[in-house]
């Protein structure tokens, strides 16, 4: 049966460029895009079901309409028969998802292979990869069914330092020698004349795992084969509150009260203290900058050497991320601001700017046509969670990816939906699904909204401590 098609509505709530999910409780009702290149090239959103306007019974709901949130509702009803009911505050994939780089590789969260071994030992590890390498192949399996402009062949992880490169060497031996990756090194000079003129580089390691896409025509592919499956997908749709009696979810939206025997939340780095208490302060929101420039001439493309359009990230702890699109722009990121308060400030977006011209001399007159921001996840430990907290209680979450979400997403939509389903997998003892996210013991006294601020100066200390190590030293 065909989807009922109703339009989203048609006066949006304007952008809020500062708005900062560690110290706003309302993520707004129906706010317009941020200005990002994805929206301005995804061309119209497909349909959705509008705004929730009278109360509702539902199997499941699902806070968050994001590449998370949009893959479990798509799971839940291709593999489990059941038809959830999303919930977004805002427009689809509103958040991350619409603010990312794009970039799909063969990892989820911060910490890297050789960190998983000394974290959890080699047997664990490799069962963790495993289920991360699974994960890439769900993602390339949605990947092949919707056009959102996809560029496999792999990912180049570039050495920004000469003394980053024993610690690529490292890593590279441990991707093959344990974990039987394909990976190879490249030296400055293959990296320029193969690669790209990146004049910050010092050399790269090369895996043959990952592909670029166009994140938000992604996301509105999922939307598209969830709704043909009876999805529905209600955007100006703000969870305000939500309490639980006699096992039921009672979820209050400005057009009802949603009752649910079950709830996802897929929120990603705009989850607020509040939404509920297995949440709270359990991720730090992390603001990245990203810009696309105008589309490369051909004697900008010589002079720069962009052969590829494979992801490329370095090896800076604050690092850049970045690659040459479909169209012959590049898109670059990295850091930003401290706050939302603060994410307008030009000086963040300078640092972006002058990194692209650090890496390509020859750009440094390009006009920058997209700028913008938006909030990472980012779990105190550096990986995912994709839980059941409370095992009496029928609530779930999938957050934490620290800024590899593009891909791992769809794997963790797949997963949350097989947990909500009330299915049982050996996976699930895996660190990543069998443990709940923490609070970090530094902020064991500074849990609360109140203390905010007092994270935020931790912050700061550390991106100092960053940006010396990654620049200075």
């Amino acid at each position: 049966m065909e989807p009922t098609k109703a339009a989203s509505p048609k006066r949006l709530s304007a952008y809020d460029p500062h708005y900062d999910p560690l110290v706003d409780r309302n993520p707004g009702q129906g706010r317009d895009y941020a200005p990002t290149y994805w929206v301005a090239s995804a061309g119209e959103p497909p349909e959705d079901d509008g705004p929730v306007s009278a109360d509702m019974d539902v199997d499941v709901a699902i806070v968050g309409a994001g590449f998370t949130g949009l893959a479990t509702a798509l799971f839940l009803a291709r593999e489990h028969g059941i038809k959830a009911v999303v919930l977004e505050a805002n427009q689809t994939a509103w958040g991350c998802t619409s603010r990312n780089g794009g970039q799909g590789q063969n990892a989820s969260g911060r910490l890297y292979r050789s960190q998983w071994i000394e974290r959890w030992g080699k047997p664990t590890a490799l069962k963790l990869d495993a289920e991360i390498r699974a994960g890439f192949q769900t993602f390339k399996d949605l990947v092949s069914e919707i056009d959102c402009d996809p560029e496999p062949g792999g990912h180049l992880y570039i050495a920004h330092r000469e003394k980053k490169m024993d610690f690529l060497r490292n890593e590279a031996k441990v991707m093959r020698d344990v974990f039987g990756y394909d990976t190879k090194m490249l030296s400055a000079s293959e990296v320029r004349e193969q690669y790209v003129n990146d004049a910050d580089s010092f050399g790269a390691m090369h895996e043959p795992d990952g592909t670029g896409v166009h994140p938000l025509k992604l996301a509105f592919g999922y939307m598209r084969l969830a709704r043909k499956l009876g999805v529905k997908v209600h955007p100006a749709s703000p969870v305000q509150g939500m309490e639980t009696k006699n096992g039921v979810h009672y979820l209050k939206t400005p057009g009802g009260i949603v009752r649910a025997k079950a709830v996802g939340f897929a929120t990603g780095g705009y989850t607020s203290n509040g939404m509920h208490k297995s949440l709270d302060s359990k991720i730090m929101p992390i603001l990245s900058n990203s810009l696309v420039t105008r589309p490369l001439s051909e004697d900008e493309i010589k002079a720069t050497n962009f052969l590829t359009k494979q992801v490329i990230t370095d090896t800076r702890t604050l690092r850049f991320y970045y690659r040459r699109l479909p169209d012959n722009r590049v898109q670059i990121g990295s850091r930003s601001a401290i706050t939302g308060a603060d994410a307008s400030n030009p000086r963040h977006m300078a640092v972006l700017v002058d990194g692209l011209h650090r890496k390509f001399p020859a750009l440094t007159d390009i006009k920058v046509d997209y700028a913008w921001w938006g909030w990472v996840d980012v779990s105190h430990d550096m990986m995912p969670r994709i839980m059941q907290p409370n095992a009496s209680e029928t609530v779930f979450y999938a957050v934490g990816y620290g800024g590899n979400g593009v891909s791992f997403s769809a794997h963790a939509g797949k997963r949350m939906a097989q947990r909500i389903a009330g299915k049982v997998d050996k996976t699930f003892e895996l660190p990543i699904y069998d443990s709940e996210l923490e609070y970090p013991n530094v902020f064991n006294l500074v849990r609360s909204q109140a203390f905010a601020p007092f994270r935020r100066i931790g912050q700061r200390f550390l991106y100092h401590w960053y940006h010396m190590q990654d620049e200075k030293q």
